[in-house]
């Protein structure tokens, strides 16, 4: 499992997965989300603009990410 330190309070998805590098673009990161391959805390998000906080788990392709604040 991979952490991705955040500086505010929250990060959206779409944001993550390219900050985590799981994907290369905005636009790969809406496909992937809208195409229900993205898993939060566990369950199925298809949504890019989702609040992502500090202890969430992010998963996608077979890796997970945490995000940890400051």
């Amino acid at each position: 499992m991979t952490a991705v330190e955040i500086r505010d309070d929250f990060i959206k998805l779409g944001q993550l997965l390219k900050l985590a590098n799981l994907v290369s673009s905005g636009v790969e990161a809406k496909v992937v989300i809208q195409d229900g391959l993205v898993k939060v805390n566990g369950e199925v998000e298809t949504r890019r603009g989702k609040k992502i906080y500090p202890q969430d788990v992010v998963e996608y392709h077979g890796q997970e990410v945490t995000v940890i604040g400051e």
